[in-house]
C-alpha cells in the first residue's frame, strides 16, 4: 500500500503557473489607461482640439494664410464656388470669403457653448453638492425650483428670454444684447439636469465611511464638500461638460436659425446656416460647410462624453 501511494504521488505533475501581479490602481488611473486605448474617443478629441485651435487662430490664418478680409464685401464676386480666385470654400452672397467667416463664426459658436456649459456646470455642481449634503429645507427649495423649471418646455423658455433680451432695441449694441446675453440665458436655464445628477451622487457619497470619519474628527462641511465629495464627482463633471457643450451648440444654432440668436454683423455657425438657406440654389456650399461643422462638432463631443463614461465605469471588463 505504501509503495502504491508513493507511485501515485510521484505521478502528480506540478505545473509552474506564472501569476500575473498587478499593483492596485485608482479608478482615475484605470480610466486614463482605457482612454488611451479608445481610438475613437481620441480621434474625436483631436478633431475638437483642431477646430478650437483654428477658431482661436482665425485672425492669423485670415491675414497670413488666406490673405483676405472676412468683412470685405465684393458683390461682383458673390457666390463663387470653392477653389475659385483663391477662395478655398468660395464666397457668400456679399462676396466675403466663406472659410474666413467660418473660422470667426467658430469663435462665437464654440465660445458661447463652452462658456454657457461652464456656467451651468458651476451652478449645477454647487447646488447639487449643497442640497445633497445638507438635505432638509434647502433640498426641498432647490427641488421645487427644478420641478417648476422642468415643467415648462425648455425651448419655450429660451424663446421667451431670447425674444425679451436679445430682441430688445434698448439693449442693442450693448454687452447685454450680444453673445454675452445668450451665454447668460443658456447657462442660467441649463443647470437643472446637472444639479439632479450631482445631488444623487452626493446623497450616496455622504454615507460612505471616509465621509463619516471626516465628520467624526471635526472636519467642516465646506472641507468635506471640497476635499472629499467634489473630487469624487470629477468623472460625472467631465462627462456632463462634454455632453452639455454639444447640446448647447445645437441650441445656439436652433435659436440663430429662428432669428433669436447671434445677430449680424457677428457670425455664428447657426446664423450662417440660416442666411445661406435662402441661397441654396445659388450657393449650396454656403449650406454644407456650416452644417457639416455643427454636425461634426456635436458628434465628436457626444463621442467624447460616451468614451469618458465608459472609461470611468467600474463594471467595464478589459
Amino acid at each position: 500500500m505504501a509503495t502504491q501511494s508513493q507511485s501515485q504521488d510521484a505521478s502528480v505533475v506540478k505545473l509552474a503557473v506564472k501569476e500575473e501581479k498587478r499593483t492596485g490602481e485608482s479608478l482615475t488611473t484605470l480610466a486614463l489607461r482605457r482612454l488611451r486605448r479608445d481610438k475613437l474617443t481620441l480621434l474625436a478629441l483631436a478633431v475638437i482640439c483642431i477646430l478650437t485651435l483654428l477658431a482661436i487662430t482665425a485672425p492669423w490664418i485670415e491675414r497670413y494664410i488666406l490673405n483676405v478680409d472676412f468683412t470685405r464685401t465684393n458683390i461682383a464676386g458673390a457666390f463663387l464656388p470653392p477653389g475659385v480666385d483663391g477662395h478655398i470654400l468660395g464666397t457668400d452672397d456679399l462676396g466675403r470669403d466663406h472659410l474666413a467667416r467660418l473660422l470667426y463664426a467658430g469663435q462665437i459658436s464654440l465660445g458661447i457653448a463652452f462658456t454657457a456649459a461652464a456656467l451651468s456646470l458651476l451652478i449645477g455642481v454647487s447646488l447639487g453638492v449643497i442640497t445633497g449634503y445638507y438635505g432638509g429645507i434647502v433640498d426641498d427649495i432647490v427641488n421645487w425650483i427644478i420641478t417648476t423649471l422642468n415643467s415648462i418646455p425648455s425651448l419655450f423658455l429660451l424663446l421667451i428670454f431670447s425674444a425679451v433680451v436679445l430682441q430688445n432695441p434698448n439693449l442693442s449694441g450693448s454687452i447685454l444684447g450680444g453673445p454675452f446675453a445668450l451665454v447668460m440665458i443658456l447657462g442660467l436655464l441649463g443647470w437643472t439636469g446637472t444639479t439632479r445628477l450631482v445631488r444623487g451622487e452626493t446623497l450616496s457619497l455622504r454615507e460612505r465611511e471616509y465621509i463619516i470619519s471626516a465628520r467624526a474628527i471635526g472636519s467642516s462641511p465646506l472641507r468635506i464638500m471640497f476635499v472629499h465629495i467634489i473630487p469624487n464627482l470629477l468623472s460625472i463633471v467631465v462627462i456632463t461638460l462634454a455632453l452639455d457643450i454639444g447640446g448647447l451648440i445645437l441650441v445656439e444654432s436652433a435659436l440663430s436659425f429662428l432669428g433669436l440668436g447671434v445677430k449680424a454683423p457677428l457670425a455664428s455657425w447657426g446664423n450662417m446656416l440660416t442666411n445661406s438657406s435662402t441661397f441654396f440654389t445659388k450657393g449650396v456650399h454656403l449650406v454644407i460647410a456650416p452644417g457639416l461643422l455643427i454636425v461634426t462638432t456635436v458628434l465628436c463631443l457626444y463621442v467624447i462624453g460616451d468614451g469618458i463614461r465608459d472609461a470611468f465605469d467600474p463594471t467595464t471588463v478589459e
